[in-house]
């Protein structure tokens, strides 16, 4: 029996969807430990998890703590999905920097959202990090956490011993909504994309052989109201289709979010993660009713997350192709060296091996490079203790450097630094 530990298992429809995958299979026997640092959240997963058990009808050993190092002790799998400093924290990325004139839809994966989730969130990692390898040190962390490449590069940095995989459905649910679009079952299509986490490039799209984008294009032209979206607009211009939605799309490059004109025309909404936030809030309120009344859980079909996927196919031999996000030792040749890409990978007993890629085609390699730029700094400013990496690593962002002066930026940072507290890692609060 492999012991799986949820890190912030107090995510509940997240934890919710996670343990409802690993009970689909059936043919696992399943140690589940939750660890969460609220106690509330925490008791809402532990019901949770015990309600799917008594719903999907598979029996589970179920455990819950406070205390981390208890939770991963003995652990073969880590799946991390921390949120540091909740949904106040995330407001606050979104709506400081709103007040400046720097318009951001989610904010948490590159930009200056994701440079400051990262702030709080490098120094929790790094305790996940030393406690596995003080109790699991041969676990694999399966971890979901935004802002992901910065999070993946960073326990390169200080836990290179680990073995970290970032895991994202933004890939397979890219082919899975352009197959439907293309009335077609994405399960009979054959996708392979690769670049970084939310800016990879859909390089690989057949059905029975055939090449599906010229297709794509037809369907563009038949239907004007598409080239209303920002991925279509960045397919048009590249040639390739990036693999996030294009509410995160636009706040990843200079390109959108920098006029009014641009916000309307391609349909954009400005902090909508503080919409889904509360919406995240009211869900969890729903659970814990729900619960209550000793009512059933709402259930999405099928094991589509890829950490149950992994689990599977690493304890039963179940071959599996998935994206992971890993350090590019020889992956992307066209990719700076270390930094954290995305690229396919074979599943199966052996474990998870990252697939090669070659080079990205120029263009797309282009705009990765600026992402990852930003990541790099942000990684720096961490390593080193040094704020001005911080304000730099905003400098360089498209969407940030397109909306404000350096000067604001400087003063945008130091607000956000003091609105955070002791979240940032005390070297980077002062200039």
């Amino acid at each position: 029996m492999a012991k799986i530990a949820f890190v912030g298992a107090g995510s509940v429809v997240f934890t919710r969807q996670l343990v409802a995958d690993l009970l689909r299979f059936g043919d696992l026997e399943l140690d589940l430990a939750l660890h969460d640092v609220d106690a509330e959240r925490l008791a809402v997963a532990e019901g949770t998890a015990h309600r799917l058990v008594q719903q999907l009808g598979h029996p589970a050993t179920i455990t819950a703590t406070l205390d981390r190092r208890a939770a991963l002790d003995g652990a073969a799998f880590v799946i991390n999905m921390v949120q540091v400093g909740g949904i106040d924290a995330t407001i606050t990325d979104l709506t400081i920097p709103a007040r400046y004139g720097l318009r951001q839809t989610i904010g948490d994966t590159t930009g200056v959202g994701g440079v400051f989730r990262a702030l709080r969130t490098f120094p929790v990692l790094t305790g996940i990090l030393e406690d596995m390898r003080a109790v699991c040190p041969d676990a694999l962390l399966l971890n979901y956490t935004n802002p992901m490449a910065m999070n993946v590069w960073w326990a390169s940095v200080v836990a290179p011993d680990i073995r970290t995989f970032g895991l994202c459905h933004s890939v397979y649910w890219t082919a899975h909504d352009l197959a439907e679009l293309l009335g077609l079952d994405v399960e009979e299509t054959r996708f392979r994309a690769f670049g970084v986490n939310h800016q990879a490039w859909l390089t690989e799209w057949t059905h029975d052989g055939e090449d599906l984008y010229p297709r794509l294009r037809a369907k563009i032209e038949q239907e004007p109201e598409l080239e209303r979206r920002v991925r279509v607009e960045m397919f048009r211009r590249i040639g390739y289709y990036p693999t996030e939605t294009s509410e995160h799309s636009s706040e990843y490059l200079s390109w959108f979010l920098r006029s009014d004109e641009q916000v309307e025309r391609f349909r954009i909404e400005p902090l909508q993660y503080v919409g889904i936030s509360r919406e995240n809030v009211a869900e969890f309120e729903q659970a814990k009713t729900l619960l209550a009344a000793g009512s059933p859980l709402p259930l999405e079909g099928g094991a589509s997350e890829y950490a149950p996927q992994i689990i599977h196919s690493i304890l039963t031999g179940t071959p599996r192709e998935i994206h992971v996000n890993v350090p590019n030792h020889g992956l992307i040749d066209n990719l700076p060296a270390g930094s954290a890409v995305e690229v396919p990978a074979l599943v199966d007993a052996a474990g998870v091996t990252p697939v090669a890629m070659g080079a990205l085609p120029v263009q797309c390699a282009a705009l990765n490079r600026t992402y990852l730029s930003v990541a790099e700094l942000t990684v720096e400013a961490v390593r080193t203790g040094d704020p001005r990496l911080v304000r730099q690593a905003v400098l360089v962002d498209g969407n940030a450097s397109s909306s404000l002066t350096p000067t604001q930026i400087w003063d945008l940072c130091d607000e956000l630094v003091a609105a955070h507290g002791d979240l940032i890692p005390e070297p980077l609060r002062a200039l």
